[in-house]
């Protein structure tokens, strides 16, 4: 297949991407079927094509970025954020700055403008959602959803906060209003501050240890004293100390300083 070290140096050059932050055979792996599907020889023909042709490029994008999501993701843990972490937040912040950070198709930041709007009016709700590709963020700005990706989504959002279209829901425009999309890469880009509630599930396991000893910190520089860190339910922190967390709730860490 050629020399997948160079074909890493390549993408880092051209689009700020380092492949040799994710765990290489998952990746490597992930990319040689990408190549074999569109009949290239080599890591280096491969990148000549991406290179001149945006809908190869557009594709290559979207296949590094694992973009499985629905609303509500794990729903216990969306009513400990509910009961418990949101309730604490808004002890120490009137109004409160939330950042979901690997947005993907949109489901996880309209899923907290939804739940926000049981402590605020919509009108008072602002969420920063982030992505590496601007595919999946095209895709959320859209907001229409199957209905297999709602149903883990309380009933009353659902009819509350979505329009049925055929065999689709649209989220609907009060909502979307609420969400900033914005493209950002964590491995690299400059973080949000100030923040009193980061979500980022189910992204950090693609990245090698040393990457993820670098979000971490960035996460916890990026939060106000006491704000919350969301992870997935594959992604819990081994002694969070070092990064100056503590446990607060399973899958929620809370910065200590």
């Amino acid at each position: 297949m050629g020399d997948y070290e160079k074909f890493k140096k390549d993408v880092l050059s051209l689009i700020g991407l380092d492949l040799s932050c994710y765990k290489e055979k998952q990746m490597k792996r992930r990319i040689e079927s990408l190549i074999s599907r569109n009949r290239y020889k080599s890591f280096d023909d491969y990148f000549a094509a991406i290179k001149k042709d945006k809908e190869l490029f557009n594709e290559f994008i979207n296949y590094l970025t694992i973009n499985v999501s629905e609303f509500y993701r794990n729903p216990i843990q969306w009513n400990t954020l509910e009961k418990d972490i949101i309730p604490e937040l808004m002890k120490k912040s009137r109004k409160l700055t939330v950042w979901s950070s690997a947005s993907s198709t949109g489901e996880e930041p309209y899923s907290l403008v939804m739940l926000l709007s049981k402590f605020y009016n919509l009108k008072d709700i602002k969420v920063m959602a982030t992505d590496i590709d601007m595919g999946a963020i095209e895709k959320a700005k859209m907001g229409v959803y199957s209905e297999k990706s709602l149903k883990s989504l309380p009933k009353e959002f659902q009819s509350n906060y979505f329009e049925k279209i055929g065999n689709s829901y649209k989220v609907k425009d009060e909502v979307k209003r609420c969400v900033d999309f914005k493209q950002m890469n964590l491995l690299k880009d400059r973080y949000p501050s100030n923040c009193d509630l980061i979500l980022c599930r189910n992204v950090l396991i693609y990245f090698t240890e040393e990457a993820k000893d670098n979000i971490y910190k960035n996460f916890n520089n990026a939060l106000v004293k006491n704000g919350v860190l969301f992870v997935g339910s594959t992604e819990q922190i081994i002694m969070p100390e070092r990064y100056n967390f503590k446990s607060s709730k399973m899958f929620f860490y809370e910065k200590t300083n």
